[in-house]
């Protein structure tokens, strides 16, 4: 598919940031927009997915996990999903489920982005949007940026902020977000490391894969385009399973209190057909990250076939966890 060509060409380029970064991000959300418009969502999906994977969608009898995901994208309008996509909100239902303790601390929330200033804070700390993901900025006041990059990262910020994630994946979830700026605590290890990424995928409330992101983010707090992933079951056993990224070359050990993060999976999971919980584990401190629906926006590589298959057949469009469109 010749688009598909043009779009991972554009897509590279923009991973090197810049001017490049903001037409690649614009030329999405304008095509998107239009297309929007005059498309069905069906209409829509199918076309989005092949855009982004070269492969045509079933949704009238869906049986891969993507095919699913992209389903649930379509039909299921449960409140609690926007109210647990919301970076801010998420917090209320983290402490209705009985886990405060596993809250990064959140210095600031903010409605405008000029609110926004780093001098202010005398520990490292991380801004983001509450309605999407990605635009992270990281600020050390230990190594404070220099005024032209704090600008720069404003601004980029800024521009995610006003983007509605819906517009691009059909992820309804985020479409009826009040928008926000948060700024969090940084967390880093004994060894002043940034902790690893652990994403439980979670079927009708059972944790059943564990993808483990390493070095997601350099230690320079840059974004690692290139990161490898490992896939566990939950006894921490790597599987001979991939997904879009090629596995560690080095050995992982199982972290400490990895029993009690599945646990915490299982209670935040249990209300959802599937979601994706990510949790952070710092020196056996477990902390939580986010709940994900639509793991990978729904145009992801899994092999072997079997396992998408299989993976697919743990999500049960028929659950009583679904709140059908009307």
């Amino acid at each position: 598919m010749i688009l598909t060509k043009i779009k991972n060409a554009i897509s590279a380029l923009s991973g090197k940031g810049g001017a490049a970064d903001y037409f690649y991000t614009s030329l999405k959300y304008t095509v998107a927009s239009f297309l929007g418009a005059i498309w069905s969502e069906e209409h829509y999906a199918k076309w989005f997915y092949h855009l982004y994977t070269g492969k045509k969608l079933n949704l009238e009898n869906p049986k891969y996990f993507d095919e699913k995901v992209w389903w649930l994208k379509l039909n299921n309008r449960d409140p609690l999903l926007t109210k647990c996509s919301d970076k801010y909100a998420v917090r209320d239902y983290v402490k209705t489920c009985g886990l405060e303790n596993m809250l990064t601390e959140q210095l600031d929330v903010f409605s405008d982005i000029n609110d926004l200033d780093f001098s202010k804070y005398d520990c490292e700390v991380v801004a983001k949007c509450n309605h999407n993901s990605g635009g992270h900025i990281f600020y050390d006041p230990v190594l404070p940026m220099t005024a032209r990059e704090l600008k720069s990262a404003k601004k980029r910020l800024g521009y995610i902020f006003r983007h509605n994630a819906y517009v691009l994946s059909r992820e309804w979830n985020y479409k009826n977000i009040d928008r926000k700026i948060v700024v969090e605590k940084v967390i880093r290890d004994k060894n002043g490391k940034l902790p690893l990424d652990y994403k439980f995928m979670c079927f009708g409330g059972e944790p059943k894969l564990l993808f483990l992101d390493i070095g997601v983010m350099e230690q320079n707090r840059t974004y690692n385009h290139n990161y490898p992933r490992n896939i566990y079951d939950m006894d921490f056993n790597l599987l001979p399973v991939h997904e879009t990224r090629p596995n560690s070359k080095e050995k992982i050990e199982k972290p400490q209190n990895f029993e009690k993060m599945v646990e915490a999976a299982k209670k935040l999971s249990a209300p959802f057909p599937f979601c994706r919980v990510d949790l952070y584990n710092v020196d056996g401190k477990v902390y939580f990250g986010e709940i994900t629906f639509y793991h990978g926006g729904g145009c992801n590589k899994i092999e072997p076939e079997e396992w998408d298959l299989k993976m697919g057949s743990w999500i049960d469009l028929n659950s009583d966890k679904i709140v059908r469109k009307i």
